[in-house]
Parts: structure tokens; C-alpha cells; sequence
């Protein structure tokens, strides 16, 4: 059979569907063909009954889709702050230089085109790359040259995975996902349904202290509680897998290592809030994490521990992996609900909750991979067990994403309450050369200075010290690194994610980009423009995206007062 017959086939299976659909069909084009023809188009409009109009509005709103030919191999190589740091230029212009193209261009034989991408979640293994080659599955390269771009693509790279008294992360794990084999048979959800109802689950997750991992902290428990007693027979939860702000990782490392600690957390929160169908939202830039998930799926549900009737109870779950197609917006949970619903990921005004108004107008529990993933160990060990870690109101194991200029960038799994210079220094190997700053919290995060990391890392602690947790990334800088070149970067990534809902998010992002590209020669005044700039874009926003897209240019101005006096240009952000 030819990849056209498969094309088709798959196309087909899609008849009756709906909207809801869309994406996932756009995504069966993209990759047999590279790209989405306007016949292409038109056949999806006919099958999923959507209007050619809203289509396109969808393929033009998520960057991985494109509507124009392609080259057979699409090369993205990510060139955000850790990897700008790590060489990303040198590779993206070497491998444009060696093909005699420019970035976005594809060369004339029809074999390559290459761009350049935000974030691709490898920051650990920067400079990192993701490379499409039609009928084949994404490959995330890791450590990319130009020349390893042009020769055999290899995805093979291995995370570290904790240590003998992590939890979350498995020592053993280092080099392979974890099977259900060696993981169990999903202890806790066994115990849920034998022994607790949905209410006692409920209360022993409040009791626990267990608070979104995502960046919002809201108490997961209440959550629950909430979308257990909203009004609908039917009801939704959405695991949202979509981390792809700059420095941020940590949820790629237990997706592609515990699979089946996510997924029986997603159970256990589907028996809670009373649903029996269950998205993963995991963004488009993830392959690797998401054939990783299928399979602990296929497993799962070959034993009986999804599906119907699991473990011969009355509670069943479809799990349903659904893939995004490159918009950090969708990381907000109402605008990945738009996705999932075949939409552009545009946010949606509150109220109403997700709580009660959620994905397809049900209530909806939506929570990040690691908050689902302690799930299952507070079932096994018991609140109090999880209170006894950490601090009061930073409950639990916490897991860090850390890149930059430290010996061992990677994901670590921290009791809240040590110092960041401890951490940094006796865990993550040290600082390579003389700090500059931390960023703490990632793109959107605020910046340490070399005599404020004694501060704990908490987010009582953080806080106070005017700094943030946020999702637990700390990206990390030495006095080599042009911090204008860092601004920019930032910049440009929340201009190129701004959705354009909202004039705050969309016109502020633009203006700051456009200050920040003159650094080298500031206008009288720029630092006031930045300071209101980012100030309306924190106040006036629809969604977090602006709120915070600000946030470390403010932050910057604050610290690092210097940066706008003269100063050579160096690794300008392309």
C-alpha cells in the first residue's frame, strides 16, 4: 500500500467526526506531504464538514503547519536563549551557508527547507533541532552542527533521572521509558477503586497541599472538588502537555521516562471529577514523549488498567493523545481547549471556569504533567507523607528544569526549602565562568543577581524576594552573555506567540521588540516605553501570555540598569 492509499484511509476514518478532528487530520497531511494543498483543504472541509475559510485560519494560526510546498526534509533548528548560548546561530546559518539557501527558504532540488523554531523543550541538549521528513516520524535532535544536520539524523539522547531518593524521577531510568512491566500495575488506582470513593480521593489530594506545577499554583484538590459538583453528566480531564516556554523541560523528561506515573495520575483524576474521557494535550515539537505515551497507552489498556470497565470496575477511561501544531498560547488551558476543539488556540475570556464551562462546554479538570504525576504517589504513600516534604504551602517534590551555563543542565527533583546557590553549586554541578544572573521561572520569569541566590527555593521564599517559581525553570547566565542579545530573544519569542486576541498582548509585544532591537543606540526614553509597555501588558491582557511577556525586560531594567549604555554587539539574535 502507498503513503497516497494510507493518506487516504486515514482521511476517511475521520467521516463523521466534526471539527474536533481537524487538527489531527491537518497533521495526517503535513506529514505524508510536507505541506497542506488547497485540495487537500478542500477534501478535509468536505469530510469534517468545517468551512475551507476556517481551515486556513487554523493552518495559518500554529507554525508547524504549512500551506505552501515544502522541502522533503524540514530542518527547525532552535535558536531561543539556552541554545543561542550553545552555538544555535552557528549551526542554522552553516547548514543555510553549506545548502546555499537563506533561513526559510528550501533549496532548489526540493530537499531541504530550514528555519528557525522556538523552544524545542531540549534545552538540556543545546543546541537542539527538529527535523520533519515526509512519511516519517519527527525526529528532536539533540546537540546539532551543521554538519550533523546535513548527514544521518539521530534522535538518540538520554535524560538524567534522578537519584536513589527521588520519586517522581527513577535512578534506573536513564536511558530507556519506564515499561509497565517495571512500573506495576497501578497501585494507586487499584486502591482508589477498591477501597476510597471519588470524594476521599478528592480530599486526601486537597489534604496533600498539592499545587499546580504548571505555573499557577492553584490548589489541585480544589480543582477537583470543583469540576466533581459543576452541573453535566459528562465531563472532561485534559492533561496539558504543552510546556514550551524557553528553559522549560522538566514534563518532557517524565513523559518520555514514567509514562504510566502520568497516565495513572490522569486516571485517578478522571474517577475523581466523575469523567470518562481523557485528553493529553502535548505539544507538536514533542514526537519523542508522544510515541512514548501511545505505546504505555497500548500497554496500559492491553491489561485492563484503561479502557472499560478497568480492573473489572465500573469506571472507564479512554485516553486520547492529542497533538498540538507549535503555539506556546495553547499552554493556557482555555485556549487548549479551543485546540483540541479543532479551533485556533485563542483563550477564552473567564468566567466561566474551565471548572464548569471547559472543553467541549463541560466541566473540564485541566492540570500539567507533573501535577498529575503526584497524584498517584499521594494515593501510595499518603498526604501527610507528602506534606513532610518541603515547606508549608510548597508541599511535595518539585522538579527543576535547569540550563545555561551550570556542568549538568537537566531536570532535577528538589525538597523545596534548599538554597538556589546550594542547588546550583553542589547539585547541578556549578557555574561554568563568573555568574551574571539567574533567570528564575523561565521566559517569563524574573533575574537573580549573583547576591540574591542565597534565597530558598520556594514560592513563599521567591516571592518574597520579588522573584518567581513559576513552572520551575532556572536558565542561567555567565558574564559572557550579552544580555541585550538575551532581551531580544525574549522578546521575540512572546511577539511571534502573541495570538493578536487581545491589542494589549499583540500591539505591546511588538513595541517592546522594536525597542529592544535598538539597545545598541536607545531613543531618550526607552526605558520608560519598556517600563510602560510591559506594566499595560501585565495589567490590560486577556490571558498569562501577556501578563507576563514583560516580565524579565522589567525585571532586566531593574537589575541590570547598564544595558542601555553603549556596549559592543555580540551573537546578535537573528
Amino acid at each position: 500500500m502507498n503513503a497516497t492509499t494510507d493518506l487516504d484511509n486515514a482521511l476517511d476514518a475521520y467521516s463523521g467526526r466534526g471539527r474536533e478532528a481537524l487538527l489531527p487530520a491537518l497533521w495526517d497531511v503535513q506529514g505524508a506531504l510536507g505541506s497542506i494543498s488547497p485540495e487537500n483543504v478542500q477534501r478535509i472541509s468536505h469530510i469534517l464538514r468545517v468551512p475551507e475559510a476556517d481551515i486556513y485560519g487554523v493552518i495559518g494560526f500554529y507554525t508547524l503547519f504549512h500551506e505552501e510546498a515544502t522541502g522533503r526534509g524540514i530542518i527547525r533548528v532552535c535558536a531561543d536563549p539556552t541554545c543561542a548560548l550553545a552555538g544555535a546561530d552557528d549551526a542554522l546559518h552553516g547548514v543555510c551557508a553549506r545548502l546555499g539557501i537563506s533561513e526559510g527558504e528550501t533549496t532548489e532540488d526540493g530537499e531541504y527547507t530550514v528555519e528557525h523554531s522556538p523552544c524545542l523543550g531540549l534545552c538540556d541538549y543545546a543546541p537542539a533541532a527538529l527535523v520533519s521528513e515526509r512519511g516519517m516520524p519527527d525526529k528532536s535532535l539533540p546537540r546539532v552542527t551543521a554538519e550533523s544536520l546535513l548527514g544521518a539524523w539521530d534522535d538518540t539522547y538520554f535524560a538524567p533521572a534522578g537519584d536513589a531518593e527521588s520519586v517522581m524521577l527513577d535512578a534506573s531510568l536513564a536511558d530507556a521509558p519506564q515499561t509497565l512491566a517495571q512500573y506495576g500495575d497501578y497501585a494507586a488506582l487499584r486502591q482508589a477503586l477498591a477501597d476510597m470513593t471519588p470524594e476521599e480521593v478528592i480530599a486526601e489530594v486537597e489534604a496533600s497541599g498539592l499545587i499546580g506545577r504548571g505555573g499557577a499554583a492553584f490548589p489541585t484538590g480544589l480543582k477537583w472538588k470543583f469540576t466533581r459538583a459543576a452541573p453535566g453528566a459528562v465531563k472532561y480531564v485534559v492533561c496539558n502537555a504543552d510546556e514550551s516556554e524557553p528553559g522549560t523541560f522538566k514534563d518532557r523528561v517524565l513523559m518520555e521516562h514514567r509514562p504510566h506515573l502520568l497516565l495513572e495520575g490522569i486516571a485517578l483524576a478522571a474517577y475523581s471529577v466523575g469523567a470518562s474521557k481523557a485528553y493529553i494535550f502535548i505539544r507538536g515539537e514533542y514526537p519523542k514523549a508522544t510515541a512514548i505515551l501511545a505505546q504505555a497507552i497500548r500497554e496500559a489498556e492491553a491489561q485492563a488498567l484503561l479502557g472499560d470497565h478497568i480492573m473489572g470496575r465500573g469506571f472507564s477511561l479512554d485516553i486520547e493523545i492529542r497533538r498540538g501544531a507549535g503555539a506556546y498560547i495553547c499552554g493556557e488551558e482555555t485556549a487548549l481547549f479551543e485546540a483540541i476543539e479543532g479551533k485556533r488556540g485563542f483563550p477564552r475570556i473567564k468566567p466561566p471556569y474551565p471548572t464548569t464551562y471547559g472543553l467541549f462546554g463541560q466541566p473540564t479538570a485541566a492540570n500539567n504533567v507533573e501535577t498529575l504525576c503526584a497524584a498517584p504517589l499521594i494515593i501510595n504513600r499518603g498526604a501527610d507523607w507528602f506534606c513532610s516534604i518541603g515547606t508549608e504551602g510548597s508541599a511535595g517534590p518539585k522538579l527543576v528544569s535547569v540550563s545555561g551555563h551550570v556542568g549538568r543542565p537537566g531536570v532535577y527533583e528538589i525538597a523545596p526549602g534548599m538554597t538556589l546557590r546550594h542547588f546550583l553549586d553542589h547539585v547541578c554541578g556549578g557555574v561554568i565562568g563568573a555568574l551574571r544572573a539567574v533567570l528564575m521561572g523561565g521566559a517569563a520569569g524574573t533575574f537573580l543577581l549573583p547576591g540574591e541566590i542565597d534565597v530558598k527555593l520556594t514560592f513563599e521564599d521567591l516571592r518574597a524576594a520579588g522573584s518567581t517559581f513559576g513552572s520551575g525553570a532556572i536558565m542561567v547566565f555567565n558574564q559572557t552573555t550579552d544580555l541585550r542579545d538575551l532581551l531580544l530573544r525574549l522578546g521575540r519569542f512572546f511577539q511571534h506567540e502573541s495570538c493578536g486576541k487581545c491589542f494589549p498582548c499583540q500591539l505591546g509585544t511588538q513595541r517592546q521588540v522594536e525597542i529592544l532591537e535598538r539597545l545598541d543606540a536607545p531613543h531618550a526614553g526607552d526605558r520608560e516605553r519598556l517600563l510602560d509597555v510591559g506594566m499595560t501588558m501585565t495589567e490590560a491582557s486577556l490571558c498569562g501570555l501577556g501578563h507576563t511577556a514583560g516580565i524579565a525586560v522589567m525585571s532586566a531594567i531593574e537589575k541590570f540598569p547598564d544595558i542601555f549604555g553603549a556596549q559592543p554587539s555580540v551573537n546578535r539574535a537573528i
